[in-house]
């Protein structure tokens, strides 16, 4: 495994444990696939729950998140740096303010209150970053965040594979597309477990 793949693991390991954790605990809340708030708000708008403010909130942050990625490689690119390691460390930061601030918060009754809904934009936040060092400076990796266009050339090329017509470096690509694939499953299984544990002590503590 190559240091591309582990950082590919990484990567989609942390988008997929922070995805399900605000989907879970933030009332539906995709932080990774950000664009998918706005079928849930459409829901949320024909069928009045709650969540809908956290949700339009997600979107702009991952756009500033964005653009303020892109600034970041400009600057540093222009003065001869590498960004990875700036972005790298701003995801960092969003990431804790995301997880102290939904500790802070729980139990999350209401994504209305102030600490939930910060807690949600710090994660699309993080997301955001992620997404654009993707493009900026790992653009050698698969997506890590998003993985439907992963699960698609995936197929493609297994389907090649079978039928014997691979090109050259079919196989390599299959490998570098199915461990972020992968990575995102397992993440989204460690965030369910440590939720559930975490829910789990709670209701012991309490009683």
């Amino acid at each position: 495994m190559t240091s591309k793949h582990t950082l590919g693991i990484a990567l989609g390991s942390t988008a997929g444990y922070v995805d399900t954790v605000g989907f879970v605990a933030l009332f539906g809340l995709f932080t990774a696939h950000v664009t998918g708030n706005f079928v849930l708000i459409g829901s949320e708008l024909a069928h009045p729950s709650h969540g809908v403010l956290i949700k339009f909130l997600a979107f702009p942050s991952f756009i500033l998140a964005v653009a303020l990625s892109r600034i970041i490689a400009v600057k540093l690119e222009a003065s001869g740096k590498s960004a990875a390691r700036a972005l790298t460390g701003m995801q960092l930061l969003f990431l804790l303010v995301f997880m102290l601030l939904g500790y802070l918060s729980t139990p999350v009754q209401s994504t209305d209150a102030v600490l939930p809904l910060l807690a949600g934009i710090a994660g699309a936040a993080a997301m955001g970053v992620q997404n654009a060092a993707s493009r900026l400076v790992w653009t050698e990796l698969a997506p890590t965040t998003v993985m439907t266009g992963n699960v698609t050339q995936i197929v493609i090329d297994l389907v090649d594979i079978l039928r014997g017509s691979a090109a050259a470096g079919t196989k390599a690509r299959l490998w570098k597309f199915l461990w972020p694939v992968l990575a995102f499953g397992v993440g989204q299984w460690v965030a369910r477990l440590s939720i559930y544990t975490w829910v789990f002590f709670r209701w012991v503590y309490h009683y």
